[in-house]
């Protein structure tokens, strides 16, 4: 049977609970309104790289299309979308006609980004013939990813597979992305964000942990809440527990 405390009445009693996560979303910037040649540029991107545009989240970003380029057929731009696997969440905009468009069918709408965004170009799957039957073979391991340089702010590194290690400090506005763990043997003052693809067992080590945001398989914490804690700025290693993050001194 549920119990409560004495102060609790069943109106009282909390049923939910708000939580953050962070999450790598794709952002496709638009930049003329043609619907017809988006479709067919898309479908050559799917032909190189199928499992990348498979069921991928996605932020439409109308924000760099010219002013005199005339109103966007936003359901029709989202039906293409879809038809390639992208699935809109939301987008960004600037222009009276597509924010308006985007209320009309309770699509949120988030404001023009001042950040550095990188192109995303899907890596070619490249078609192997049928292997020939061989014994089984050990896992494959992916090697760490080493930097030895300063990551300035606005860049965004990702070690894809493994872990990432930087021997140089990391400014504000960098971000630091690995599927395993992330080493800093520097000061850390951007965002570092491990075991992104979900690994639970990912941690982040920083040998002076100033950061703007840690997050560890979605999980995440951010400069307001790091500088209560009384290891802002000492040597740390973060790690994830249920979904709470632990930070310890090295």
């Amino acid at each position: 049977m549920q119990t409560m405390s004495l102060n609790q009445t069943p109106e009282s009693a909390p049923v939910f609970q708000l939580k953050g996560s962070m999450l790598a979303i794709t952002v496709l910037e638009l930049a003329r309104n043609d619907l017809e040649s988006l479709d067919r540029q898309l479908a050559a991107k799917v032909a190189q790289a199928p499992n990348f545009f498979s069921n991928t989240p996605l932020v439409l970003a109308l924000d760099k299309l010219p002013a005199d380029e005339g109103a966007i057929d936003l359901p029709g731009l989202m039906r293409v979308c879809r038809h390639h696997g992208l699935r809109t969440l939301a987008i960004r905009a600037s222009r009276i006609e597509d924010i308006a468009a985007a209320i009309a069918i309770d699509l949120p709408v988030l404001p023009p980004s001042g950040a550095r965004e990188r192109p995303l170009e899907p890596e070619p799957e490249v078609k192997k013939p049928e292997p020939v039957p061989a014994p089984p073979a050990e896992p494959e391991i992916r090697p760490t990813r080493i930097i030895t340089t300063p990551v300035r702010g606005g860049q965004q590194i990702y070690a894809q597979g493994g872990d990432l290690v930087v021997t140089a400090s990391v400014s504000p506005g960098a971000e630091l992305l690995a599927d395993g763990n992330i080493h800093v043997y520097g000061a850390m003052r951007g965002r570092a964000l491990a075991g992104i693809k979900g690994n639970t067992k990912a941690r982040i080590f920083c040998q002076q942990m100033t950061a703007e945001l840690v997050s560890i398989a979605g999980q995440y914490r951010v400069c307001e809440d790091l500088r209560r804690d009384p290891l802002w700025g000492a040597g740390v290693q973060v790690s994830l527990s249920g979904d709470v993050l632990n930070i310890t001194r090295l």
